[in-house]
C-alpha cells in the first residue's frame, strides 16, 4: 500500500507539496495535488520534516530517573537528605534521588547526611550530570563498597556501582518501564535514538523486543568496553540490524568516556579550575588509541565522551592518528585551534543544548574567562562541523523541541541569552536534530515528522510547545494526532 502526505509544507517555509511513500521509502515529491496513492492524508497548514533523532540517551537510567525524587532545588546535602526523608519507599525497596548540583553547594555531600535522616533505607542520589552518585551506608553495602569513606562516587567508580545496583532490579521489570516510556516518544516527533546505556545493550534489546514487540523508534544500541570483545567476536558492525528486533534496532557506536564533567570538576581542561585542579584524563592516549583502533578495524564507529578542552584535543589527536571518523560526545569546551579539526577529520559533534542553559551558572563559576568557547555550537557549525543534537537523557529532558529551542535561544528561564553569539539558526538546529538530514528526499527511508504550522514563524514558547501531528517510521504511522 502507498501513502500520500498531501499539501503539507516541505521543510521550514517550504512550498505546499505532496510526499508519496511506498514500502517504507519516499518515492516521489511534487507540488500539492500532483500525486496520488492508496491512502491520502491531507495535511493543510502543516510542515513535513525528516524524522527527529535523539543522538545521546541512556535509556535505562532515563526510565529509572522518571521514578526518582527531584532534588534540583536542594542547596546542600542536609536539605537534600531532609527532602528524601519525606518520601517513604515501599517496604524492601531503596530510595533514589536525582538532579543535585554539588558544584553549587558550599558543603560537600557525605554519606553521614543520608545515614542520619534515613537510617537503614538504601539511598542513592545522582548528580544532574550523572558523573557523581551519592550513596548512604546501606546502599554502599548493596554494591559491595561497605567501607567507602564518603559515599560519594565519581566517574568510573560511579558508573560501575550504578551498573551493579541496576542488576538488583529484575530485567523484566525494567524492560516494562522502558516499553512504557518509549511509547510516549513518537508524540514528540521522535523516530530514533542512540542508546548509550552502560550495559550489554546488544543482548538487552532483543530480549525487550521479544517481550514487548518492536520499539516505536529506531534504536542504535551502543557498545562499551566490557562488551567490546564479545561484539567483535560476533562480527558486529555499526549500522547493521540486530537480529530478533524486527529491524528496529541496529548496532550503535563504541562508547568511551575519556574525561569527566563540568559539574564534578573532572572535565579535563588546559586551564585550572578555581581549586587549581585540571580535571581527569580517564583513559590515557595510548590506551584510547588502542581501543579505538581495534573497534574501528572491526567496523565499530567510536563515540568518545570529551567535555574539557584538553580532552577534546587529545581525542581529536587520536582520531587523526588512526585516520578514522566517529563522534565526540558533548564537546562542551573546545580550544579555538581544534574547532576546524571536527570537519577536517569527519568527526561529528554530538551536543546537548540543554546543558548550555542548565550549566551556564556553573560554567561562569568554574570556567570563568573561557565561556566564549563553551558550548560553542555556532563556532563549530561555521567551521563546517556536523552537529547532531541530543538530550543525554536523563541529564536533560528527552524532548527534541527543548533541545532545538535551547540551541536557538540559549536560555530557558527568561534570562537574556547566554553567549547569544553561539546560538544556531533554526534551520541548522532542526537539521542537527534530524541526525543531519536537511530535507525530505526521494529514495530516503520514510522516517518523517509532521508538525502543525511553520516552526520558522514560531516564538520561543511556541517552538518549545511544537504540536506534532504525525510521526512515521519506515512509512508506518507511529503517532497520529
Amino acid at each position: 500500500m502507498s501513502v500520500l502526505l498531501r499539501g503539507g509544507r516541505l521543510g521550514l517555509g517550504g512550498a505546499a507539496s505532496d510526499v508519496r511513500i511506498d514500502d517504507g521509502t519516499v518515492t516521489a515529491v511534487g507540488p500539492a495535488g500532483s500525486l496520488d496513492a492508496t491512502e491520502v492524508v491531507s495535511l493543510g497548514d502543516a510542515t513535513v520534516l525528516p524524522g527527529l533523532v535523539d543522538g545521546h540517551v541512556h535509556v535505562e537510567q532515563w526510565v529509572r530517573h522518571r521514578r526518582s525524587v527531584d532534588l534540583s532545588a536542594a542547596t546542600g546535602p542536609a536539605e537534600a537528605a531532609r527532602a528524601l526523608r519525606a518520601t517513604a519507599p515501599a517496604p524492601g525497596q531503596w530510595l533514589s534521588g536525582r538532579d543535585i548540583v554539588p558544584a553549587l553547594w558550599d558543603t560537600p555531600a557525605h554519606k553521614r547526611f543520608l545515614d542520619g535522616e534515613l537510617g537503614d533505607v538504601p539511598v542513592v542520589v545522582r548528580s544532574i550530570d550523572l558523573h557523581t552518585t551519592w550513596f548512604n551506608s546501606a546502599a554502599l553495602a548493596l554494591v559491595g563498597l561497605p567501607d567507602h569513606p564518603t559515599g560519594v562516587l565519581r566517574e568510573t567508580e560511579s558508573i560501575e556501582a550504578n551498573h551493579r545496583l541496576s542488576e538488583l532490579t529484575p530485567a523484566a521489570e525494567v524492560d516494562g518501564w522502558i516499553a512504557e516510556a518509549l511509547a510516549e516518544l513518537p508524540s514528540l516527533g521522535l523516530t530514533g535514538l542512540i542508546d548509550l546505556e552502560f550495559s550489554d545493550n546488544l543482548a538487552a534489546w532483543p530480549r525487550r523486543v521479544a517481550a514487548h514487540g518492536a520499539p516505536p523508534v529506531r534504536v542504535h544500541a551502543g557498545i562499551w568496553t566490557p562488551w567490546l570483545d564479545a561484539a567483535i567476536a560476533a562480527g558486529r558492525r555499526t549500522g547493521e540490524v540486530v537480529e530478533g528486533t524486527s529491524g528496529r534496532v541496529r548496532v550503535g557506536p563504541y562508547k568511551i568516556v575519556s574525561d569527566g564533567s563540568l559539574n564534578t570538576r573532572t572535565a579535563w581542561c588546559a586551564d585550572p579550575y578555581p581549586d587549581d585542579s585540571h580535571g581527569l584524563c580517564l583513559v590515557p592516549a595510548d590506551e584510547l588509541e588502542a581501543l579505538m583502533s581495534r573497534a574501528w578495524a572491526a567496523g565499530l564507529v567510536p563515540a568518545i565522551h570529551a567535555i574539557g578542552d584538553r580532552a577534546n584535543t587529545a581525542v581529536l589527536d587520536v582520531f587523526a592518528r588512526i585516520g578514522c571518523t566517529g563522534r565526540i560526545e558533548h564537546a562542551q569546551l573546545v580550544a579555538l585551534d581544534d574547532v576546524p579539526r571536527f570537519a577536517e577529520l569527519g568527526v561529528v559533534a554530538s551536543v546537548q543544548p540543554q546543558h548550555a542553559v542548565t550549566d551556564r551558572d556553573v560554567a561562569d563559576r568554574l570556567w570563568a574567562g573561557r565561556t566564549d568557547r563553551a558550548f560553542a555550537y555556532r563556532t563549530l557549525h561555521d567551521a563546517g562541523a556536523r552537529l547532531e543534537l541530543g538530550s543525554d537523557a536523563p541529564v536533560s529532558p528527552l524532548d527534541p523541541w527543548q533541545a532545538i529551542a535551547d540551541a536557538v535561544h540559549r536560555s530557558d528561564d527568561g534570562r537574556p541569552a547566554w553567549h547569544p553569539e553561539q546560538a544556531l539558526p533554526l534551520d541548522v538546529a532542526i537539521t542537527a536534530a534530524c541526525a543531519g538530514r536537511a530535507s525530505v528526499e526521494v529514495g530516503a527511508v520514510a522516517d518523517l515528522t509532521v508538525v502543525a504550522g511553520d516552526p520558522s514563524a514560531a516564538s520561543e514558547e511556541s517552538l518549545r510547545g511544537t504540536i506534532v501531528l504525525a510521526t512515521l517510521v519506515g512509512g508506518d504511522f507511529t503517532y497520529r494526532r
